[in-house]
């Protein structure tokens, strides 16, 4: 019997995470998974990347969540806010992850339900991700949770010799009552007259 996954949401990272850390997201770059890196990332890279993301949480611009199974990391998650204050009240999931040994455990839809639970506590509006094209598997979860696709950049992500779509994908949290929706109506801050 395999052990249960639990979610953890570190502050801070000790040798024993920052290893566990590593291992994922290297064993994920490692079949192929996008995730951010061309080749699978060295120790250094995702102590960097870990150290970037935890100093991000201690501004409360970002969350970090792990699954854990066995006292061992299995899966990864994260969001950011947006990088400008014009855009704080979004943010994107990243490094969506889960261990080639822990696939098929549901843990890419835990991973995932958490950071919208945690974002829409934070305050956060709108969540987008960014997914590869041929991840169907990735697409679908995000659809069932809520996700819709708003966009895709054809053939812009590279692996090796190959392109990939980007397919961009968003999910409203809803808002105060107050916040008036303008979407792309004339008027308002900034606003110009179409020149035909």
């Amino acid at each position: 019997m395999e052990a249960p996954v639990e979610l953890c949401w570190p502050r801070a990272a000790d040798r024993q995470l920052r290893a566990d850390v590593h291992r994922v997201l290297h064993a994920v770059a490692e079949r192929g998974g996008a995730i951010g890196y061309a080749t699978p990332p060295a120790r250094a890279e995702t102590d960097a990347w870990l150290d970037a993301v935890l100093t991000l949480v201690e501004a409360d611009d970002a969350a970090l969540v792990l699954a854990v199974s066995a006292s061992r990391v299995v899966g990864t998650g994260m969001w950011r806010r947006g990088p400008k204050p014009i855009f704080a009240h979004s943010a994107d999931l990243e490094k969506i992850t889960a261990h080639p040994a822990a696939r098929g455990r549901g843990i890419g839809r835990l991973v995932t339900g958490a950071l919208i639970d945690d974002a829409r506590k934070a305050g956060i509006e709108t969540l987008a991700l960014g997914v590869r094209g041929n991840n169907h598997g990735a697409i679908e979860l995000y659809e069932q949770l809520g996700f819709r696709e708003w966009g895709r950049l054809p053939n812009v992500i590279e692996v090796g010799d190959e392109r990939y779509d980007d397919v961009r994908m968003c999910l409203d949290l809803g808002r105060e009552p107050q916040v008036l929706l303008r979407g792309s109506a004339p008027g308002g801050p900034g606003s110009s007259p179409r020149r035909s």
